[in-house]
C-alpha cells in the first residue's frame, strides 16, 4: 500500500540503547507544504472578506485618505473643522503619547471614521439605485435619458474591480407583491385555460381568499420580508426541494452535454484528466473570489449567492427532510467505475495534480481488475431511489467501520466522477436517436452508476464524449451552466492535448495510486439497495427523450423581426402543444431573480391570453398574415411583459408558494391556496443562457459547441422542454415525457416545434440565413 507508506512521516524503535528515531524528510516535506496551502487558503478567505465588507470602497482608498489628511495637517489645515483636535482631547493622557503622536493618532481616528462614512453612503446610494427596475420596461436600442442618467450613477457607485460576492449587501431584497396584485395576476394567467364556469368559480374562491386569509398570511410574510434576507428562498429550498420523498434522479436532477460535433480525444482517462483540471481551476477562482459576477448591461449585477455550495457539497437524506453538507475544502474526488468506488487526491506536494498527473490516477481505475465487493456495483442506487429507504439504510448500515469511511470519502469529495463503460455522442446510423441515448445517460445512466446527492457528477464516456448530471437544491441551471461554459473552453483552449490524445505536461512517478474504497454491505442493505433500483429504473425506462439541433435560423434572424428570441421560441412552442394536444395549458417557463439579494426563480406563465389568440389565429385557415402577425406582436409583448414581471419580484407563484407555507405554520385551511399549488404545469420549460460567449470563438471554431442540457417531464402527462440559444444560427432542444402517458410523445412534439418555429418565421419577409 503506497498511500499508507507515504503517509508516515517518522518511524521509530524502542532498544537497550534508547530511542532510535528516523525521520522522513520527503514526508515531512508534504505535510509542510500541505499545512502551507491550507494557510494561504485561510489569508486569502480572511482578505477577501475584508475587502467584500468595505466594497464598493477598498483599503487603498484608505490610505490615500490618511495620507491626505495628515499631509493637510503638517501644512496647518485643519479639513475636519475642528473634529480632530476634539478626537485629541479624548485620548487618554500617556507618557508615552507626545504631542505629535498625539495628533497623529487622532488624524488617523478622524480619517476611519469619515472613510466609513463614506463606505456606507456609498453602499447605500447603490442599494438604492438598484432597487429602480424602470429601466426594464424600455424597449431594447431605445434608453431614455433618465436611465441612461441612472446607469451612470450606477457605475459611480459600484466601484472597480469587483470581486465576486462584493456586491452581495448592496442588492435588494425581494419584494412581496400586494395580495390583489397577485389575484388580479392569477386570474388573468388561468382565463384561457378554464371554461366560463369554472372561471368564475376560481374567481369566487380568489375574492374570498383576498377578503378573509389572504391579510392575516400576507402580514406574517411582510414581517419576513423585512427580517429575512429574501423571504422565498429558504422555503423554497427546503419545501420544493429538502423535504421532497420522491426520487432525484429524473424527478429534480438535471444535465448539461458536452461539445455536440467535436470530441477533443478518444481517450478517456485523459479526458478526464484535463477535465478535472479545469473544474478544479475553477474552484480556485471560486475560493478567490476572482469570477467576475455577473452584470446585466454590464453594469447591474446579479446575486451570486448560489455559487458558493458548488463544490464540496452533499445532499445528506433524511427520514422526513434531507439537508445539506457543505465543506471549506476537499481535497480528492470520488471515483466510479464497473462496479468499484475510488478516492483520488487531488493535491500532491503542496500543489494541484497536472492533467498528465490526473489522467495516470484515472487509467490506474480503468486498469484495476480488483472485481466489486458484495453490493457494491448498485450501492449509488440508494441515492436513486427513494429517500425515506435511503436515510434510513444509512443510519443502519453506514454509521461506522469502513463502510463509514469510505460513505465519508464519496460525501466529502470535491465532487464525484464517473468513469462510464458505454460510449456516447453523435454515433452509428441514426445519430438523431444516438443523442436522445445520450441525453438519457446522462440523467439517469445505469441508476447505479452515478453519485446522486453529490453537487454534480461529472460523466466521461468510454470513447472521450461527456457530461454533468446536477442535484438541483442548492443552485439552479444557470450556476451549472456558468462553471460548464469555463471547463469547456480551459479543456480545449487552454489545456489542449498532445497530437496522440494525451495530457499535455509530464508528471510526477512518487504519486501515490488511488485508494480503493471499502465496504462491507450485509445482506439485508442490498435488498434495500434492490429495492431502490427497482423503483429507479422503472422511473428511468419510463422517460422518453428527443434531443435536436434547430440549424434552419437562429439568435440572428429573429432580431431582424424586432422580437425577443425567447418569446419567439416560447410562443413557438405554444402553437406546436395545441398542435400536439388540441388544447391549451398551465405552462412554466423559469426566470432567474437574482437581480434580488439570494434570489432563485420565479414563474413566467408563458400560456397568456395574448399567446392562445395568437394560437388560434395561426390555426384558422381565414386568418391572413397581417392578422397573425399583429397578433404575435401583441403575444412577444405580453410574453416580455410577464418575464419582466417576474424577473422584479412581481411573478405569481412564489408568493402564493409562501402564502401556502405560512397557512400550514398557522394551522389554516386555504381552499383556494390548495387547489392552486395542486394545477399540473402540463409544459415546464426552460432556457439555458449562454453566459460566457466570450469563451468560444465561433466564427473560428463553429462546431466547439455543447447541445446544452435538459430535465425530465414534471408531470407524468406533460412535456419538459429545455433549449439553448447557441451564437446567431443554431438553436437546441430537448424534449422529454413519459412513455407511460397516452397523451405525450417526445418526437412527435420536437417535429411540431420544428414546424411552428418554420410557420412563425414565414410570417416575416425574411431570408432564412
Amino acid at each position: 500500500m503506497a498511500e499508507a507508506h507515504q503517509a508516515v512521516a517518522f518511524q521509530f524503535t524502542i532498544s537497550p540503547e534508547g530511542v532510535d528515531l528516523r525521520l522522513s524528510h520527503a514526508a515531512l516535506r508534504h505535510v509542510y507544504l500541505a499545512g502551507l496551502r491550507s494557510w494561504k487558503k485561510k489569508i486569502t478567505r480572511l482578505r477577501n472578506s475584508l475587502l467584500t465588507s468595505v466594497f464598493p470602497a477598498s483599503p487603498a482608498s484608505w490610505f490615500v485618505m490618511a495620507v491626505a489628511i495628515l499631509a493637510s495637517q503638517a501644512s496647518r489645515f485643519d479639513p475636519s473643522m475642528g473634529l480632530i483636535d476634539k478626537i485629541k482631547e479624548h485620548l487618554p493622557a500617556s507618557p508615552y503619547l507626545v504631542e505629535p503622536a498625539r495628533a497623529g493618532l487622532s488624524a488617523l481616528a478622524f480619517t476611519s471614521l469619515l472613510w466609513l462614512g463614506l463606505v456606507g453612503t456609498m453602499r447605500g446610494a447603490l442599494r438604492a439605485l438598484l432597487c429602480y427596475q424602470g429601466w426594464m420596461d424600455e424597449e431594447h436600442g431605445h434608453t431614455s435619458h433618465s436611465t441612461r442618467l441612472w446607469l451612470a450613477l450606477v457605475k459611480i457607485f459600484a466601484g472597480r474591480k469587483p470581486m465576486l460576492y462584493s456586491y452581495q449587501t448592496s442588492l435588494p431584497r425581494l419584494p412581496v407583491p400586494a395580495i390583489k396584485d397577485t389575484m388580479q395576476r392569477y386570474l388573468e394567467s388561468v382565463r384561457p385555460l378554464l371554461a366560463d364556469d369554472q372561471f368564475q368559480r376560481m374567481a369566487a374562491l380568489a375574492r374570498d381568499f383576498e377578503r378573509s386569509l389572504g391579510p392575516r398570511l400576507q402580514w406574517y410574510l411582510t414581517l419576513k420580508s423585512w427580517w429575512a434576507a429574501n423571504y422565498v428562498s429558504d422555503w423554497w429550498e427546503e419545501y420544493v426541494y429538502l423535504r421532497g420523498r420522491g426520487p432525484l434522479m429524473v424527478n429534480s436532477n438535471y444535465y448539461a452535454m458536452d461539445f455536440l460535433y467535436v470530441t477533443p480525444t478518444p481517450i478517456q482517462a485523459a479526458r478526464a484528466g484535463n477535465v478535472t483540471h479545469a473544474l478544479l481551476l475553477y474552484r480556485r477562482l471560486l475560493n478567490r473570489e476572482e469570477i467576475k459576477p455577473l452584470l446585466i448591461q454590464g453594469t447591474l449585477p446579479m446575486c451570486s449567492a448560489q455559487y458558493e455550495r458548488m463544490f464540496n457539497t452533499t445532499r445528506i437524506p433524511g427520514v422526513e427532510t434531507d439537508s445539506l453538507q457543505h465543506r471549506w475544502d476537499s481535497q480528492h474526488v470520488a471515483v466510479f467505475h464497473a462496479g468499484r468506488f475510488f478516492r483520488v487526491g487531488l493535491y500532491w506536494g503542496g500543489r494541484l495534480l497536472h492533467p498528465r498527473e490526473l489522467q495516470a490516477q484515472f487509467q490506474c481505475i480503468l486498469d484495476d481488475p480488483t472485481p466489486p465487493a458484495p453490493g457494491e456495483e448498485t450501492l449509488a442506487a440508494l441515492t436513486a431511489g427513494p429517500r425515506e429507504p435511503w436515510a434510513q439504510a444509512r443510519r443502519a448500515y453506514f454509521g461506522s467501520g469502513q463502510n463509514q469511511e469510505s460513505l465519508r470519502a464519496v460525501e466529502q469529495a470535491a465532487f464525484f466522477i464517473t468513469l462510464d463503460t458505454t460510449e456516447q455522442g453523435l454515433l452509428g446510423p441514426e445519430p438523431g436517436r444516438a443523442l436522445d441515448r445520450y441525453a438519457k445517460a446522462l440523467l439517469h445512466g445505469q441508476c447505479h452508476d452515478r453519485w446522486f446527492d453529490k453537487s454534480f457528477t461529472l460523466i466521461v464516456f468510454r470513447n472521450g464524449k461527456m457530461g454533468i448530471n446536477a442535484e438541483h437544491s442548492w443552485a439552479d441551471a444557470p450556476i451549472i451552466g456558468h462553471l460548464w461554459e469555463y471547463t469547456l473552453a480551459t479543456d480545449v483552449f487552454q489545456l489542449g492535448y498532445r497530437v496522440d490524445g494525451h495530457c499535455k505536461g509530464e508528471m510526477d512517478p512518487g504519486i501515490p495510486p488511488p485508494q480503493k474504497l471499502q465496504w462491507e454491505i450485509p445482506e439485508e442493505c442490498q435488498q434495500v439497495i434492490q429495492g431502490s433500483l427497482r423503483v429507479a429504473r422503472g422511473l428511468a425506462d419510463d422517460v422518453d427523450f428527443h434531443t435536436f439541433a434547430f440549424k434552419e435560423f437562429g439568435k440572428g434572424l429573429i432580431k431582424k423581426c424586432r422580437t425577443s428570441p425567447d418569446g419567439f421560441i416560447q410562443l413557438a412552442i405554444q402553437l406546436a402543444h395545441y398542435r400536439d394536444k388540441g388544447k391549451f395549458c398551465l405552462t412554466y417557463e423559469a426566470a432567474m431573480t437574482r437581480l434580488f439579494r439570494e434570489g432563485r426563480t420565479e414563474t413566467v406563465r408563458s400560456c397568456s391570453i395574448e399567446s392562445c389568440n395568437f394560437v388560434r389565429a395561426m390555426m384558422d385557415p381565414t386568418q391572413s398574415v397581417p392578422q397573425r402577425l399583429a397578433l404575435f406582436r401583441a403575444a412577444a409583448a405580453k410574453h416580455q411583459a410577464l418575464y419582466r414581471r417576474a424577473m422584479t419580484g412581481a411573478g405569481v407563484d412564489r408568493h402564493l408558494f409562501c402564502l401556502y407555507v405560512v397557512s400550514k405554520y398557522l394551522g389554516v385551511d386555504s381552499p383556494f391556496l390548495r387547489e392552486v399549488l395542486s394545477e399540473p404545469w402540463g409544459l415546464s420549460t426552460s432556457q439555458t443562457p449562454i453566459q460566457q460567449l466570450e469563451l468560444f470563438d465561433l466564427q473560428n471554431h463553429p462546431n466547439y459547441i455543447s447541445c446544452g442540457g435538459g430535465f425530465g417531464p414534471v408531470d407524468d402527462n406533460g412535456y419538459g422542454v429545455s433549449y439553448i440559444i447557441i451564437g446567431e444560427d443554431l438553436i437546441t432542444f430537448h424534449v422529454s415525457c413519459k412513455l407511460s402517458s397516452p397523451e405525450t410523445d417526445a418526437h412527435q412534439f420536437g417535429a411540431n416545434i420544428r414546424a411552428a418555429l418554420l410557420d412563425l418565421r414565414a410570417l416575416f419577409t425574411l431570408p432564412t440565413k
